[in-house]
């Protein structure tokens, strides 16, 4: 599995200033049938997502987006890299195509509120479940025959409070099969939304369960539309919602970039890890708490860091106290640690979702979010 999905990771080819090229490469290097760019960049290459810089300081390379099995890749200069093209007989490495990482990514998405919805009220011969190839009854839409819906669930409530003191809060909350959720007095000030207390909803994630097709229109006496399950898909249950089937749910590639600008510190971090507790590691998904409104678009490439540990000195204070007795002036802040790079696939207003690349460590929640380069 690991080799089939070598194209995830960080990049583009031929993306490299001065000191990236690794020190022991070849002069030149002819792009072979079944290479990724992911594999050019990790064996050559360093910081693949500047890549765009070294296209433009290269006007011999027509096409930045599009390489070919038998082109010759020079890496005999630091200070450039340049591409003499070979045969056209093969198609084109791109970015990262769609079809690569498909597999490992999660239908989710995040929207502002479930209320008013469209949802199922009732599955054929009053089953409480219903899969692949069943009907259930939808109801809350104007259903025609022939449309196409999704059904989905929603499973999280996002929310950050904005902190003066020290860094962002984000929390989640897991909701019921309607949607709502119970305040979970332990972390209370993330759970409730008080816009004028800096705090703010950043939306409610849906997991896609299944899709189908409207056979029948409500009327005639019936107060429902049926919807004929398609033979794919997870279980559905009464109380579940419905959202219209996207024609294309994800972009056919990715090209890998830096976020456009450096976060304030605390503010974006890792919301989630999909279908995990707490800890992911490379092909799995995260939602991070940043989007569009912050600049994010697919393709986003973020290193994902472990916040340093605040510690007591106990050189200074000794070791017979309990850490709750110290006060915050004897504690010592401990480095951040680097943990993995995560792209993101699929950007809303206030909340992405990213595929972990590569890593060292797990990737969890409440890592902060940095430029792919950043050191510290």
């Amino acid at each position: 599995m690991m080799k089939n999905f070598r194209a995830v990771a960080a990049a583009a080819l031929l993306t490299v200033a001065a000191a990236a090229v690794s020190a022991d490469h070849p002069d030149t290097y002819t792009v072979k049938r079944g290479d990724t760019l992911w594999d050019i960049a990790g064996r050559f290459l360093a910081k693949p997502w500047l890549w765009p810089e070294i296209w433009q300081a290269n006007p011999q390379i027509r096409n930045p987006h599009l390489i070919y099995p038998g082109d010759v890749i020079s890496l005999a200069y630091l200070d450039r890299v340049a591409v003499q093209p070979g045969a056209r007989t093969d198609a084109p490495i791109t970015g990262v195509p769609l079809a690569e990482v498909e597999p490992f990514l999660k239908n989710l998405r995040v929207v502002d509120s479930v209320e008013g919805m469209p949802y199922v009220v009732g599955i054929e011969e009053d089953h409480l479940r219903a899969v692949g190839k069943q009907v259930v009854y939808i109801r809350g839409v104007d259903a025609q025959p022939g449309q196409r819906w999704a059904v989905v669930r929603p499973t999280v409530r996002y929310t950050h409070l904005d902190r003066t003191v020290c860094c962002d809060l984000m929390h989640k909350d897991d909701l019921d099969f309607r949607g709502d959720h119970l305040i979970d007095f332990e972390n209370y000030w993330t759970s409730a939304v008080l816009p004028d207390k800096g705090s703010e909803l950043l939306g409610y994630e849906l997991r896609q369960l299944a899709t189908g097709t409207v056979s029948r229109a409500a009327g005639g006496g019936v107060d429902t539309a049926t919807l004929v399950l398609d033979g794919v898909g997870r279980e559905v249950r009464a109380g579940d919602r419905l959202i219209p089937v996207a024609a294309q749910e994800y972009d056919l590639q990715f090209f890998p970039h830096p976020p456009k600008a450096q976060f304030e510190y605390g503010r974006a971090q890792v919301l989630a890890v999909a279908d995990e507790v707490s800890h992911g590691g490379p092909r799995d998904v995260v939602a991070l708490s940043v989007g569009s409104r912050d600049g994010i678009d697919n393709g986003t490439v973020f290193s994902t860091w472990r916040v340093g540990s605040l510690t007591p000195d106990r050189v200074l204070v000794g070791d017979e106290r309990g850490e709750e007795t110290i006060p915050r002036g004897d504690h010592v802040r401990l480095p951040d640690e680097f943990a993995s790079h995560v792209m993101v696939f699929r950007t809303f207003e206030k909340v992405s979702y990213a595929l972990v690349m590569d890593g060292i460590r797990p990737t969890a929640i409440g890592q902060e979010l940095k430029h792919p380069d950043a050191t510290q």
